[in-house]
């Protein structure tokens, strides 16, 4: 890379940085009157916006759809034939232009005039038709676009992209929205899989090996190959998790008993007790990175509520479910701390 070009990427940087905190400077009450009114509408955020401004809008409408706020981007041109029909008098419309006076907007101020649908103005020109028009009104920095010919929008759909962003994390935060909600409008790929929590995939009910902590040899191995899981849960007489038998558990006791001793042992005699357990709310995620950072690493983890079982975990789930071995670090690089029953 040139440094022609290395000064231009900084010359564009430092224009576009500079609209932000114009933009920044010139807040004002503007912003909470706009969340107190998308945030008590029965509705849905119409928003609407013509070339840049309507790709933008695009991704506003997207990002607030996901993030807990019901919106859908409007084109304005189909708009006009048409697609008014969309709007209702629950919804409010939130209409973008940089210089506030695209023509193909028209249509819709009128529309929510005549119905009294609020209307959300998005715009560097208050005095412009659609700064007037709007009840409330969310300025865009008059400031100079980073295009060397000052023509391409570039500068202003930053900022126009920014201040929708600045709206959906407001509500969000507002509303409390929490990774499960999130999770919920984003079942597919790797970020749906990335959000399940370990009740999302733990087996629960019969599928789970249980026994009490008499059980005989001949049962242990029997549970632990008709469940498949390679483990057997052992419960005291208040069917609280006690112990757990794996089949290594199995070969020690095999090498460690004298012939004719190994098949009088219980359950009791053979299992580990207290074993690692999780919560069913916490990411599955993090019950990888127990299994994977205890000792020399496990397979299976009991699910509990205070300490009875309520279900059973088993890594190949976590492997099925999308996830690798690698998952269990954050974005540093360290363990993900995890709740650990």
């Amino acid at each position: 890379m040139s440094n022609a070009d290395i000064e231009s990427a900084k010359r564009t940087i430092d224009r576009e940085v500079d609209a932000l905190r114009l933009m920044e400077s010139e807040m004002d009450e503007n912003l909470t009157r706009a969340l107190d009114l998308i945030q008590s509408t029965k509705g849905r955020v119409i928003v609407t916006g013509m070339g840049k401004s309507g790709h933008i809008g695009q991704k506003i409408a997207a990002t607030l759809a996901s993030t807990g706020t019901p919106s859908f981007f409007v084109h304005p041109a189909e708009a006009s034939h048409g697609d008014l029909g969309m709007l209702t008098t629950d919804d409010v419309v939130l209409a973008i232009s940089n210089g506030g006076e695209s023509k193909e907007l028209s249509d819709i101020l009128i529309y929510c005039k005549r119905y009294g649908i609020p209307l959300i103005s998005m715009t560097k020109n208050p005095d412009s038709t659609l700064g007037k028009a709007g009840d409330i009104l969310l300025k865009l920095p008059d400031a100079p676009e980073a295009c060397p010919l000052g023509l391409a929008p570039t500068s202003s759909t930053t900022a126009t992209l920014v201040l929708g962003d600045i709206v959906a994390i407001a509500l969000m935060e507002r509303k409390g929205f929490s990774k499960s909600n999130y999770k919920q409008r984003h079942p597919g790929g790797k970020l749906g899989a990335i959000l399940q929590k370990v009740s999302d995939l733990m087996h629960t009910g019969d599928e789970m090996p249980l026994l009490d902590e008499h059980a005989a040899l001949r049962q242990i191995i029997l549970t632990m190959s008709s469940k498949m899981l390679g483990c057997v849960g052992i419960v005291d007489e208040e069917g609280n998790l006690s112990g757990m038998i794996t089949d290594g558990d199995l070969r020690r006791a095999m090498v460690n008993s004298a012939d004719n001793d190994l098949f009088s042992k219980t359950a009791v005699d053979i299992m580990t007790r207290d074993p690692k357990t999780t919560s069913p709310d916490i990411l599955v995620a993090e019950a990888l990175n127990i299994m994977n950072t205890t000792g020399k690493g496990i397979t299976q983890l009991f699910v509990v509520d205070g300490k009875k079982p309520i279900g059973i975990i088993h890594m190949h789930d976590c492997l099925r479910a999308g996830f690798t071995i690698s998952e269990n670090k954050n974005n540093e690089g360290s363990p993900v701390q995890s709740k650990v029953a």
